[in-house]
């Protein structure tokens, strides 16, 4: 298979993350004789700095004429740190999203189990905890009309949805989880939010179609707790855009590490495969981020494109990285390798195993690595 994949780096570490992506992508066309092509653009900070435009339009005409986005990261302190900034680099991302009609946002949480004890959480809450959330990507207050009145003293997002925005991201949902455990909880406000209340009607109709997955629904406050509580109960959460955007970064603590949690945001023609952690500025150039969520990320690009053994191979060089503790900072302290290095590896597995060597607390790689 040929694929020809726009990417879009970003700011921070954007670009350290997605080169180790481009990496495996590498390796994976070696060993199964596909050609991927990327072409790179710029988006976030960067873009705004060398064009004024969080999303040239050089950008967006490259993700509308691609198989496929590979994204990294967006984002710039001196950005956050000014309220009053009329141009930012989160419009970019939003902008794209809306352009590229990618209105679902899938999210895995898994924790792996030689990465237990790196959570927060007590091992026995979070062993065997195995679920999705399905973020509406499109609508909400990211979108809504937004004012300010004149001496700046009040503010209102409009929250707006529509019936074909949440029938269209529902049925995804349900089909989920058809193959999965046939459960899918509604997370929402329906005791105050109009909107909600609009969301569990047209669920409700939905479900109907799928009469062998069972329904339920949780006030978003009550799905925050019982996330940290009891997160085995959950097969496939189906929320809202601010909802699903807070509670996947708070699930992100049940894998030890936000730097673990890959993510696909689809639309009817298009897709865009991303980690969910930000630009982490304080790490860029360092050699320190965590490059897995990256190249999760492109194992969820393969299984887009029905690529299975390929994305299974991504899965088993990455799980072999955590096992041989082949991981960054955040996940071991104490941890000798960086980005690259992680990379590097992950890499070299998925070209032959046979090709890596081990000594005692010393790990090596024996094949020369993919640049």
């Amino acid at each position: 298979m040929n694929l020809k994949i726009a990417a879009l780096a970003g700011d921070g570490i954007g670009p350290e993350v997605i080169l180790q992506a481009k990496k495996a992508l590498y390796a994976i066309g070696l060993v199964f004789d596909h050609e991927f092509v990327f072409e790179d653009a710029f988006v976030g900070a960067i873009a705004i700095d060398k064009t004024g435009n969080p999303l040239p339009e050089q950008t967006l005409n490259l993700c509308l004429n691609t198989d496929a986005v590979l994204f990294g990261a967006i984002g710039d302190p001196k950005y956050d740190n000014n309220p009053d900034a009329k141009v930012r680099p989160e419009q970019g991302l939003l902008k794209l999203r809306k352009s590229l009609g990618l209105f679902a946002n899938i999210r895995p949480i898994k924790p792996y189990a030689s990465l237990l004890n790196s959570s927060p959480l007590k091992k026995e809450i979070i062993q065997d905890a195995d679920f999705i959330i399905f973020r509406e990507l499109t609508g909400g207050v990211y979108f809504g009309e937004k004012k300010l009145n004149e001496t700046g003293t009040i503010a209102s997002d409009l929250c707006e949805y529509s019936e074909e925005e949440i029938i269209r991201i529902s049925h995804l949902a349900f089909k989920s989880a058809q193959n999965r455990r046939k459960k899918v909880t509604m997370v929402d406000k329906a005791n105050v939010l109009e909107t909600s209340r609009l969301w569990r009607r047209v669920v409700k109709k939905v479900s109907e179609d799928y009469p062998d997955v069972a329904l339920d629904f949780l006030f978003v406050d009550n799905a925050a707790m019982q996330i940290i509580l009891n997160p085995r109960q959950f097969d496939v959460i189906l929320t809202e855009n601010l909802f699903g955007d807070i509670l996947s970064d708070e699930a992100s603590v049940i894998t030890g590490s936000i730097g673990l949690l890959a993510s696909a945001s689809l639309g009817k023609t298009n897709a865009l495969f991303e980690p969910i952690h930000g630009s982490y500025p304080q790490a860029t150039g360092k050699n320190i981020a965590n490059p897995i969520a990256s190249i999760l990320s492109a194992a969820m690009l393969l299984e887009h494109f029905g690529l299975h053994k390929e994305a299974k191979k991504v899965y088993e060089a990455v799980e072999k990285a955590i096992e041989y503790n082949v991981v960054t900072v955040d996940l071991n302290a104490d941890s000798k390798f960086g980005t690259n290095e992680v990379g590097d590896f992950i890499s070299n597995v998925i070209l032959s195993k046979d090709d890596l060597y081990f000594k005692i607390d010393n790990i090596k790689i024996g094949q020369s690595t993919i640049v």
